[in-house]
């Protein structure tokens, strides 16, 4: 909202003529304009606050997302164990970004590397920051930790989840967060004190960098330090599909994904009420989260079509699950310049992000990497391509509005290589920057036997072993019910013999 009028009882008495009362009479005309211009303000911070809180609610709901997306694409006997773990990076995340996160990331005046104010909260509210910024700021956080659960699952211990989860949260995410989204980070595009990154800052509107390769690249160390699941891949080192048990779980996983990616994306704005000052009174800042929104839809829309089509291509089948992570691909890659792209554009940055986790599967499965999710491949690898393609794509008119005047913008937009500079050197600092925490973290806890379950424990199901029994009841506890007649439960294992008839009802236990 701009700026309202001021009133001054001293300026408006001559207007109001000789009169003896007219003193009197501009006073009291001031103090009621004062009045309804605070009350104004207050709608206005109302309006921000509600807008954001929204957002974070949103946001969170994604946890439920991950949590779905997850327990699909395991198997039946750790479902359990990834659930559990995805309420742990919500409940342990909070805590540690509570106490330490926050003011790490946001807690200036302080340097360029790390915040220094706000731990526990503290001095909050202030002018600056409400509640409400706390939240949305935790609901990203642990969305980067969920990420790094899919690459370590099935075979990670309970204790390693609580270490890892806490340390990005608390930590690696919040110093990554700094860098790009607090006014005195080194690389952000809204900093205020200090020159900008080769004047211009990196953009990374809503976090294809600051979440999703934070998430991606923690789990790739984690993944590579504990080594793939048994079975994998077989012992001429042939790829063995381990597919998940629910492809329902992953179809609904992704959407409520995609539903919380509106307050992801759009929500990044903070505020919906500004006026960006132009003659046309209907345009401004509520126009552009409109927008924001339109662009993160087409670019998951479009990822999704091209990995369908893509996939019926090279293996010969419409494969579901491919296309929802093709679908999470495009929009996580959409997430870094959501806001300054136009719409054709985020077409085909879903195009590109589709192709590119393509060929990280390939090279995983070359690599022989194990990722039960495609998490490396599809956070890191699409967040990486989201921070170019915006250092491509970004245009002018947009990063002036969102961020300042005279700024360097996409260079196919004509707007020179400089922002596209600033973009390479943030890919390049977030990879070493979580290659040299997680990955030391990750190969410590496997010295010291914290990281990875038995092989006894890790054939069996986690379920059994770690969590007291399955997640799916195939039967009735107290034994009242008897199963129809003929009906006998037993394993039913590959085989290349031809298939023979049997009467028998059967149900896969995995």
């Amino acid at each position: 909202m701009a700026s309202l009028p001021t009133c001054s009882a001293a300026e408006l008495t001559p207007l109001l003529g000789l009169a003896a009362n007219a003193t009197a009479a501009a006073d009291y005309i001031c103090t009621r304009f004062t009045a309804t211009a605070d009350q104004f303000t207050n709608t206005t911070y109302a309006i921000d606050n509600t807008y954001l809180l929204f957002s974070a609610y949103l946001v969170f709901a994604m946890q439920l997302g991950f949590a779905m997306l997850c327990a699909g694409s395991v198997r039946a006997k750790n479902t359990m164990n990834i659930m559990l773990t995805n309420v742990l990076d919500a409940a342990a995340g909070g805590i540690s970004y509570y106490i330490f996160g926050f003011a790490f990331a946001f807690g200036g005046p302080s340097n360029g590397f790390i915040g220094k104010h706000y731990f526990g909260l503290k001095s909050i509210p202030s002018s600056v920051f409400d509640y409400s910024f706390f939240l949305y700021q935790w609901a990203f956080a642990i969305a980067a930790a969920g990420i790094t659960s899919g690459s370590i699952a099935e075979r990670t211990q309970f204790v390693a989840y609580l270490i890892y989860s806490s340390f990005l949260t608390g930590f690696v995410y919040p110093i990554v967060s700094h860098w790009v989204w607090s006014s005195d980070g080194w690389a952000s595009a809204s900093r205020t004190s200090g020159s900008l990154l080769f004047g211009s800052g990196a953009i990374d509107f809503a976090g294809s960098g600051v979440v999703h390769m934070v998430g991606g690249i923690a789990g790739l160390w984690g993944a590579l330090i504990e080594g793939p699941r048994i079975g994998r891949f077989d012992r001429s080192g042939r790829s063995v599909a381990l597919r998940g048990h629910s492809g329902s779980l992953v179809v609904l996983g992704t959407f409520l994904l995609w539903f919380g990616w509106y307050g992801f994306n759009p929500g990044s704005f903070l505020t919906i009420s500004k006026s960006y000052g132009t003659s046309d009174v209907f345009y401004g800042q509520w126009s552009a989260v409109g927008r924001t929104a339109v662009t993160t839809t087409l670019a998951g829309c479009t990822a999704g079509l091209t990995t369908l089509f893509s996939k019926r291509l090279l293996v010969g089948h419409w494969a579901v699950t491919d296309v929802c992570n093709g679908l999470l691909g495009g929009l996580a890659a959409i997430t870094s310049g959501c806001a300054v792209v136009e719409p054709w554009a985020a077409i085909v940055c879903g195009f590109v992000a589709a192709w590119v986790l393509i060929g990280f599967n390939k090279l995983a499965e070359k690599m022989k990497y194990d990722d039960p999710l495609e998490a490396a491949q599809l956070h890191g690898g699409c967040g990486s391509w989201g921070l170019l393609f915006t250092g491509l794509f970004a245009k002018k008119e947009y990063v002036h509005e969102v961020y300042a005047t005279g700024r360097p913008y996409g260079l196919f937009m004509g707007g020179g290589g400089k922002l596209l500079g600033a973009q390479i050197i943030l890919i390049l600092v977030i990879i070493g920057w979580v290659s040299a925490t997680m990955g030391p973290l990750f190969f410590l806890l496997k010295k010291l036997k914290l990281l990875r379950v038995s092989n006894q424990d890790e054939m069996a199901g986690m379920d059994m072993t770690r969590h007291g029994g399955f997640a799916y009841v195939y039967h009735d506890e107290d034994g009242s019910a008897q199963p129809p007649p003929g009906f006998m439960m037993r394993r039913v294992e590959p085989s290349s013999a031809s298939p023979t008839p049997n009467n028998n009802l059967t149900s896969n236990v995995v």
